[in-house]
């Protein structure tokens, strides 16, 4: 009876539809959709659907690392500063990487009692409002969180179409691209004098791949 319940909670997560923000401006990035389907009753959304920069990743697996004590945590795609080869083919290496790495964190029981990751996964809060909320020092639990994102018009997203690997100048008009919805607002505010990512790199962007940064024309 334990074996088939096991085989009934199924978990899809996909990392997909890479988009240039801020296109022509000196913090230009690409993020990346996660597209999340579970039967799952570790999670409290059972669909979801966030966009995600490479370094808002590198600070879930530290935090991740930091929590799991000696549970080896899976490794991100590198950022190396030589890439032989197009800025296409790197950001489409990395999507593969970024999502090999999702489908082996919510794989491990122990990764995925982090509140930290269900804050990352569903919902759209920044770096320093999932902490504030795991830290109590936000009117809303983690529960909350999340069940007040899927109740907006993107918590509940169903998967998009395929599309281009790169959509350079795309606008960002909601947490998922292309539903044509208002911006959702975040319910959490940080408290003030928080960086933008609560990161100890002085927001460098030495986490992001140089093919990341505008184009010179």
């Amino acid at each position: 009876m334990l074996e088939n319940q096991e085989q009934e909670e199924l978990t899809t997560v996909r990392v997909q539809d890479p988009r240039l923000q801020n296109e022509g401006s000196w913090n230009s990035y690409v993020d990346y959709k996660i597209f999340l389907h579970t039967s799952s009753k570790a999670f409290t959304a059972k669909t979801s659907c966030v966009r995600r920069r490479y370094r808002e990743f590198v600070w879930l697996r530290k935090q991740l690392q930091k929590n799991a004590g000696l549970v080896p945590v899976p490794e991100l795609p590198g950022k190396s500063t030589f890439f032989a080869g197009s800025t296409d083919e790197f950001i489409e290496k990395r999507r593969q990487g970024l999502q090999q790495f999702l489908e082996k964190v919510v794989q491990n029981v122990v990764l995925l009692s982090d509140s930290q990751l269900h804050l990352f996964l569903q919902s759209q809060l920044s770096v320093p409002e999932i902490e504030a909320c795991v830290q109590g020092q936000s009117p809303l639990t983690v529960t909350d969180a999340i069940l007040r994102y899927a109740m907006s018009n993107c918590g509940w997203v169903q998967e998009e179409d395929a599309r281009p690997a790169l959509v350079a100048g795309a606008e960002l008009y909601s947490s998922c691209a292309g539903l044509g919805s208002p911006p959702v607002r975040s319910c959490l505010k940080p408290p003030s004098g928080w960086s933008d990512f609560g990161m100890e790199d002085n927001h460098s962007d030495s986490l992001d791949s140089p093919t990341e940064q505008p184009e010179t024309k």
